[in-house]
């Protein structure tokens, strides 16, 4: 592996030479340097369960791509590197043929799910979210257990609320996709 001397200088690492550095916990990448997290709570844990069940039933039935659960890696940037771990992602079959690295996703996911911990907040929600449509995110649910409900965003200002009681699309990302909010909440 080459690595940049730019950043040998500052000390800032890639995400090929944190994926090479194997389980050393819950962490982002960002602008080169690792940024621990906590790991996620038992509620969160079954929460990112539901909407991956959910997902996958309906991906695979369909045979529309894959879907990935449990801080996916996803490079949002590059030199120095920027890596985000999402809850749960969906990747097209067409997106999924164009994935090079072995690693993290070197592709942007068509539909991004985070679910927000007690210590998430909005500024670095919103950041994350900045970077996910930069890179070509379609579509990102931001999922709130303290209220039950899911954001969809499109773009940071195309924001639509989905309450327990709403049917949760899919839209044009997932066509015919359709799941009560209240199911992504169930322990």
């Amino acid at each position: 592996m080459v690595v940049e001397p730019a950043l040998i200088e500052t000390g800032l690492i890639t995400g090929d030479e944190l994926a090479a550095m194997g389980d050393i916990g819950p962490c982002e990448l960002v602008e080169g340097r690792i940024v621990p997290m906590s790991p996620t709570g038992d509620e969160h844990g079954s929460y990112e369960g539901n909407f991956y069940y959910a997902l996958r039933s309906f991906v695979d039935t369909h045979k529309l791509g894959k879907v990935r659960v449990g801080e996916v890696g996803i490079y949002t940037r590059r030199n120095p590197d920027t890596v985000r771990g999402a809850d749960v992602v969906f990747i097209s079959n067409e997106r999924y043929a164009q994935k090079k690295s072995p690693g993290y996703l070197d592709i942007a996911p068509d539909l991004v799910i985070e679910v927000l911990s007690p210590n998430d907040s909005w500024i670095e929600v919103t950041q994350k979210l900045r970077e996910y449509f930069a890179i070509g995110v379609r579509l990102v649910w931001v999922a709130d257990p303290r209220t039950r409900s899911v954001y969809a965003y499109r773009a940071l200002d195309d924001r639509r609320e989905f309450t327990e009681n709403d049917d949760l699309p899919g839209d044009d990302v997932l066509p015919g996709f359709s799941v009560k909010v209240a199911q992504m909440f169930e322990e």
